[in-house]
């Protein structure tokens, strides 16, 4: 791939930025992977953490991994929708940290830690209202009291996690990466013996593994608080005296945040009324489906950090007032993005036939069609990974741009415009599923996964197409 070259005039502070032997000023790969690094561990400890609870799910039943299944992304989105204000920390702070504003920068995370408190209640109406949320999709009587034993006691503590990302943006914006991994590592770690405990020891089952994992979310906010209010970043970020929220930075973050978590919002809900209709199909479907996006998660975590690191260099760019270099920065992060997923889909079709059955009880009478199911629904979650490396890093740099509103537009219409419906017409017989009347092909969990990957590829391909045209560069904050 040819370098990117600019004047050699250009500021000397930017971010991933070096001049070579001839004067030539080109990207600097090894500062953004340097960056990204300790965020693609620490996403590829998330992705640990959610094969965790799925692995200690799947030593209770196979209906269980169901009912897992069945509510997963369901859940997912009305805690990124809730959480909104969060996931506009790093944009905030990465731009203040970029024109030297640093401690404006801590006011951004502390004014969202006010925000995130706030709307703690609205986690718990979503706890109670699981029973009416899961009503329509005609679960089996035993997937729904399993899926509610999860679902009420993981939203009841989705505040912690909503806060703990609220710290950890404000560190992944001013580059301190390996703060981020290290509270990762240590919600993992604890993650283990806290599911070991609940889950069996004291007999919990489902919500056991619930608690577990609000347990060491609740540890790992904790330590995140700790090192904010650290000597180190009370002496450069002022955190110790900036805690005092700040009204009209927090509406601007929701401006910003809203939208984000509407777009992966969107994009969640689209999958976890997928996943729901599996689930509404068999409970073998409805287990290999959860097997395998646990597993194409190994995919899409690592890449994740990749792409949180570009929503880091291109916001601190912005800040430093070069738009140009922050498009040319933004755009190798998105191909960046794009390669690494198609070289872990590769890995994990290789590697599949020997990693699915580990996620089942080999002695389940179930066992055996499940896996045959994930081994079939493999191929099309594998093609679509590059699509999705597009997705990840084209909406990351946007975000940083404060470009969110359209690409949350774009992603409503296309996950509820044509990969719902899709979906619907695919994976239900005829006569059979929510709206009837429509045609209906029969393919099961394949339907579904084939829906998905037609979606994927035309929801990268659309937000590439959104960051290259520019018009982040007139909508900045």
């Amino acid at each position: 791939m040819r370098p990117e070259v600019i004047e050699a005039s250009a500021p000397p502070s930017l971010p991933a930025r070096r001049v070579d032997a001839a004067g030539r000023v080109r990207i600097d790969h090894g500062a953004i992977l340097r960056l990204a690094a300790p965020l693609m561990v620490t996403n590829t400890i998330q992705a640990v953490l959610n094969l965790t609870d799925t692995w200690f799910i799947g030593r209770l039943s196979t209906a269980a991994v169901a009912a897992m299944g069945s509510i997963y992304w369901l859940m997912t989105c009305l805690i990124l929708v809730i959480s909104g204000v969060g996931l506009a920390v790093q944009t905030f702070v990465s731009q203040a940290d970029g024109a030297r504003r640093r401690a404006r920068a801590s006011q951004a995370a502390w004014s969202a830690l006010w925000a995130t408190l706030i709307s703690a209640p609205l986690f718990v109406v979503a706890a109670l209202a699981g029973p009416l949320l899961l009503a329509p999709f005609g679960l089996s009587r035993e997937i729904e009291q399993l899926a509610l034993d999860y679902w009420q006691p993981r939203l009841y503590g989705a505040v912690l996690g909503s806060r703990g990302w609220v710290v950890m943006g404000f560190f992944n914006g001013v580059g301190a990466t390996r703060v981020t991994l290290l509270i990762a590592a240590s919600i993992t770690l604890a993650n283990v013996p806290a599911n070991e405990y609940l889950v069996f020891g004291r007999g919990l089952g489902m919500a056991g593994a619930a608690w577990g994992t609000n347990l060491a979310q609740a540890l790992g906010l904790l330590l995140a608080l700790a090192i904010l209010l650290s000597a180190h970043f009370a002496g450069r970020y002022r955190t110790r005296l900036t805690w005092r929220p700040d009204f009209g930075l927090v509406w601007r973050m929701l401006r910003v945040g809203l939208p984000v978590g509407v777009m992966y919002g969107a994009d969640v809900l689209g999958v976890a009324l997928f996943q729901l209709m599996v689930a509404r199909v068999g409970n073998t479907e409805a287990a290999a489906t959860q097997i395998v996006m646990m597993l194409t998660s190994i995919a899409y975590m690592p890449t994740l950090g990749l792409a949180t690191a570009g929503t880091t260099v291109v916001g601190q760019t912005i800040g430093a007032g070069d738009r140009d270099w922050a498009a040319k920065l933004g755009t190798r992060v998105v191909l960046m993005c794009s390669a690494l997923m198609g070289c872990i889909a590769l890995g994990f079709l290789i590697g599949g036939p020997w990693v699915l059955p580990r996620f089942v009880e080999a002695g389940d009478a179930a066992a055996a069609e499940t896996v045959a199911i994930a081994l079939a629904v493999l191929w099309p979650a594998a093609a679509y990974q590059i699509f999705d490396g597009l997705y990840f890093g084209s909406s990351f740099c946007l975000r940083a741009a404060g470009d969110t509103r359209v690409p949350a537009v774009v992603a409503l219409a296309l996950s509820w415009g044509l990969f719902v419906p899709t979906a619907h017409l695919l994976i239900f017989a005829p006569g059979e599923g929510w709206v009837l009347g429509l045609p209906q092909a029969g393919l099961g969990a394949l339907g579904g996964w084939l829906a998905l990957m037609a979606y994927a590829t035309l929801l990268g391909t659309t937000m590439f197409l959104r960051w290259r045209s520019g018009h982040w560069r007139r909508d900045l904050l």
